[in-house]
């Protein structure tokens, strides 16, 4: 009984002292999740912005919006979740030390608009070379090119008296906008890559000993360093390709008379397909499926698969298109010209459930509509003021505008959806916020100018009704209700 007991003891989790570097919406709410559910683990996040760090000690007023996480923060801050700015502390007390630094695309240089901008990832880990005096395991949390811990390894051996104490895994995130706290909680899967020595399944096994306090076992899945890193870019090319498949054939329906929301249905039924990612839309954003498409491109083209890395490329290309045709229908649709018409934009977030705007749709859309001289009036439940402006001062990513727009004059960033609507021509649908399907539209459509359009840029909105009322209805993959006689 005696030898049983002490067995169990034995192979009971270990008490971790777990670090993050880097409290944005991977590091944040990751740690909370762990917070939560290892109590005998203490976490801390470390961060370099104080602002940042103070907002993540208030659960009522978070750097970030996702459902559930402020009662996450709730029930562990203080306890056993933790937040500073003192980076190095936190690195030395650490067992285990997720790097969760952004890795954004480049803007300028060798690979710029492709190549991820690992500079906040090699300053962590040359602060970790330097500060850590015992033995850490190195989690590589943020979206990484494959082959980076590579990188990783030969900054620590450059410190001969610390380099044995570092094992270096990819732990990558899979997690969803919106869904955040939930994904966290029920993942489909955690992948853990580590190195296949002695030493690496060591470091795998630990990492999956936390995870396994929540998490099935048969759901943590282990491979090498090069499967795990590889595994994290080609998910997110997978999820983006099936989007901009079905934004193809919406434009294919369009032409056709087919309506793009039957077929997604009809093909979504095949157990092979699946119905996930098959609604149309006015595009992708966020701030994982183009930079990891990009960084698969570039991967491509340096290992010399032109092939593969054109083909990767038109996913890319479609979203483009997509958002540009988006426009160039709302301006036919109004008699081709928009200049001077206030149009009414609901949603600036890159999907509903978010306050996050990284490569949102709806910028592009901006943009293009202030190249055609319309006047906007943007409402979003939960993306900042302060945030929105600085979007619209830098402009799309991956088409930045040929000349300064003035923007304060053009623009007004209001709370109130009514007033976004009142005395407008247009309402563009641009973010699914639940709360559209919802207003009054008889009332919406009393107080803006006549004909009085609705472009429905996310096909969430009850079109035959909207017609009904009076309204023009456009929509994506489908032909247009409209009360204008087609042929003279």
């Amino acid at each position: 009984n005696s030898s049983a007991k002490n067995q169990k003891m034995s192979s009971a989790p270990r008490a971790e002292k777990i670090c993050c570097l880097g409290a944005g919406y991977v590091g944040g709410p990751t740690m909370c999740v762990i917070a939560k559910n290892c109590p005998d683990c203490k976490v801390t996040v470390a961060d370099l912005f104080a602002d940042k760090i103070a907002q993540w000690q208030d659960p009522d007023h978070l750097p970030i919006f996702e459902p559930g996480l402020s009662d996450l923060v709730r029930a562990t801050l203080g306890k056993n979740l933790f937040f500073t700015t003192d980076l190095e502390s936190a690195i030395r007390e650490a067992d285990i030390i997720f790097v969760a630094v952004g890795t954004p695309t480049k803007t300028v240089g060798i690979g710029s608009g492709h190549a991820a901008n690992l500079c906040f990832l090699e300053s962590a880990a040359r602060l970790i070379a330097r500060v850590a005096t015992t033995p850490k395991i190195i989690v590589e949390k943020s979206t990484v090119p494959v082959r980076n811990a590579e990188t990783l390894m030969r900054i620590f051996t450059t410190n001969p008296d610390s380099a044995r104490l570092f094992q270096v895994v990819n732990n990558p995130e899979f997690l969803a906008e919106g869904t955040a706290v939930n994904d966290l909680l029920h993942p489909d899967r955690v992948l853990i890559g580590g190195q296949t020595t002695p030493a690496g399944h060591e470091a795998v096994r630990r990492l999956a000993d936390v995870y396994a306090h929540w998490v099935p076992r048969e759901r943590i899945i282990t491979t090498n360093l090069w499967s795990s890193e590889c595994s994290k870019l080609v998910a997110n090319a997978f999820l983006a390709q099936r989007i901009s498949s079905i934004n193809s054939i919406s434009e294919l329906c369009e032409a056709t008379g087919a309506d793009v929301d039957e077929v997604a249905r009809a093909i979504g039924m095949d157990s092979r397909i699946g119905a996930k990612f098959l609604k149309s839309s006015v595009g992708f954003g966020g701030s994982c499926f183009q930079k990891d498409i990009l960084n698969l491109v570039y991967l491509s083209q340096s290992l010399g698969l032109t092939e593969v890395a054109d083909y990767w490329e038109q996913v890319i290309t479609i979203n483009q298109h997509q958002k540009a045709r988006f426009t160039e229908r709302i301006v036919h649709s109004m008699f081709h010209t928009i200049t001077g018409k206030k149009i009414a934009v609901l949603g600036f977030a890159f999907k509903k459930d978010t306050g996050d705007t990284r490569e949102t749709p709806a910028l592009d859309v901006v943009y293009k509509m202030l190249d055609e001289g319309a006047n906007l009036a943007i409402y979003d439940p939960k993306v900042p003021d302060e945030l929105m402006w600085e979007d619209l001062r830098h402009g799309p990513s991956l088409s930045p505008p040929a000349r300064p727009m003035p923007l304060e004059e053009r623009i007004s960033h209001v709370t109130d959806v009514y007033q976004a609507v009142e005395g407008a021509h247009a309402i563009v649908v641009c973010t699914e916020w639940d709360e559209f399907k919802t207003l009054d539209y008889e009332r919406i459509f009393g107080s803006m100018v006549k004909p009085a359009f609705i472009f429905d840029g996310r096909n969430i909105l009850d079109h035959q009704r909207l017609f009904q009322i009076g309204f023009e209805v456009h929509s994506l993959g489908r032909r247009p209700l409209t009360h204008f006689p087609q042929t003279l």
